[in-house]
């Protein structure tokens, strides 16, 4: 396998990467690194998870670092968009650990939270500043910030960046930076209308795809269980008594909606958080240490989590709610399964829904199997649901039916024939029965030297190579 040496970086960053533990680049890393060391435009296409940011972190720093200078005030050398405030801190937190021994400074602004600290960082100048657009732009239109002087401008989620949510805010960003420069764009979906806005921002840019756009991935089990839309909440309440979901994310399309699931969850005796644009920056920040820290085995986000959140361990990602945009859907699952580890996707679909289950199978050309409903869901309502002593869910085959004869009761019904894949149409299936074993526990992480690093003493094994991404 490749190692970082071998890709041109410089002394203190493979000192950065060596105390860090991490071994060896991932193929994103190994494709885009040397275009971008070279100082060409690129557009990085592969699949959430797989080291992103250290893609385009590691050759900034280098390229930087070897031009001495200093920022001026009110200035930035490298500019980097994201779509999240939690993604944006991420991605300053990664470009800090690579450069820890480098002369570069880094800031990251955000909405939320007060925009005068920001204001006394951006006065000295920085070297790299990470920022969402719309505090971008209040710092822009209060001459706190000028990007007259930036080298290096990176979207990342591009697809998102340039989506018709951003697409006004970016459009005036980058009027404001100068013509020669360098434009990276990352994404883990490149949609076609998006993907011709994006030529327009970059110059004979390389293109590194190292999956296809929109590919799922490969260590995410995913199924789909067709239920009523008054019964989700019940039906998510059994399945998050069962200890094996043992770190879950829950999505939900409004951010109502996920207030929603956590009162009926917390009111079923299931611990949950929310996490969404509603909530203030701190109550956003504590809801995500929880999780990391496992003080909260389940958070319930909006799409804004889909982005933003890298957290290793997370064992199930459960779409409450399908998205209506596909490419989202992608995203949402890309949560688990993160550095090498498995991961399990469970999708619940009703009626009004299956539109959007059909566009995301069609993107990720991929049919997704189908779960039939458990038969301990309870009967729908919004009271609480007492806590079981055991798990209402035992395994499927024979030794389940051994284990439920041992303890007194009946053997579970056997699920009907699970779809397999696409071409093979898809029965609805039967109100009873056992989950698929599949659901029941992620498989052991299969073994990748793709950005992973030795467990260390003293480390936590939730860090990962590509700290935000």
């Amino acid at each position: 396998m490749p190692n970082f040496s071998e890709l041109g970086l410089s002394g203190p960053i493979l000192g950065a990467l060596a105390a860090e533990g991490y071994a060896a680049p991932t193929p994103i890393q190994f494709q885009a690194i040397p275009p971008v060391l070279g100082g060409r435009d690129l557009c990085g296409i592969a699949q959430t998870g797989t080291g992103k940011t250290a893609a385009f972190a590691l050759p900034i720093l280098q390229r930087l670092a070897a031009v001495k200078q200093r920022a001026l005030p009110r200035t930035c050398r490298a500019l980097v968009l994201g779509p999240t405030r939690e993604l944006a801190s991420q991605i300053a937190a990664s470009f800090r650990a690579y450069g820890a021994g480098l002369p570069l400074s880094t800031a990251v602004v955000f909405g939320g939270v007060p925009i005068g600290p920001q204001r006394q960082k951006l006065a000295r100048g920085v070297d790299i500043l990470v920022a969402t657009p719309g505090r971008l732009l209040d710092l822009i239109d209060t001459r706190s910030l000028t990007l007259s002087s930036v080298q290096v401008l990176v979207l990342d989620e591009a697809d998102r960046m340039l989506d018709l949510g951003f697409i006004h805010a970016l459009n005036r960003i980058v009027k404001l930076v100068p013509r020669q420069r360098q434009t990276l764009l990352f994404s883990a979906t490149m949609p076609r209308p998006i993907a011709a806005l994006a030529e327009d921002y970059l110059d004979d840019p390389v293109k590194v795809v190292v999956a296809p756009s929109a590919t799922t991935v490969e260590r995410v089990e995913q199924g789909v269980v067709f239920v009523p839309s008054d019964r989700k909440r019940d039906l998510l309440a059994t399945l998050l008594r069962d200890p094996v979901f043992e770190r879950v994310l829950v999505f939900t399309r409004t951010k109502h909606g996920a207030d929603r699931v956590v009162r009926h969850l917390v009111g079923a005796g299931v611990e949950a958080s929310a996490i969404h644009g509603n909530k203030s920056q701190p109550q956003r920040e504590r809801a995500l240490a929880g999780f990391r820290d496992s003080q909260t085995r389940v958070l319930v986000a909006t799409d804004i989590a889909a982005r933003g959140i890298d957290v290793d361990g997370v064992s199930h990602v459960i779409n409450f709610e399908l998205p209506n945009v596909p490419e989202d859907y992608v995203h949402r699952i890309g949560r688990t399964a993160r550095a090498g580890a498995a991961g399990i996707a469970i999708a619940f679909c009703s009626d009004e829904e299956r539109p959007y289950l059909r566009d995301i199978e069609k993107l990720t050309r991929c049919s997704l199997r189908a779960i039939p409903v458990p038969s301990a869901t309870a009967a729908p309502g919004n009271g609480p649901i007492e806590r079981p002593a055991a798990s209402n869910l035992p395994r499927e085959g024979g030794l389940a039916s051994q284990q439920a004869r041992a303890r007194g009761r009946a053997a579970p019904v056997q699920s009907p024939p699970l779809l397999a894949r696409a071409n093979v149409r898809r029965r609805e299936p039967h109100a009873a029965g056992s989950l698929p074993a599949f659901l029941r526990r992620p498989s052991p992480a299969k073994p990748s030297s793709a950005g992973r690093r030795s467990e260390q003493p003293g480390r936590s094994a939730a860090t990962r190579f590509d700290g935000p991404r």
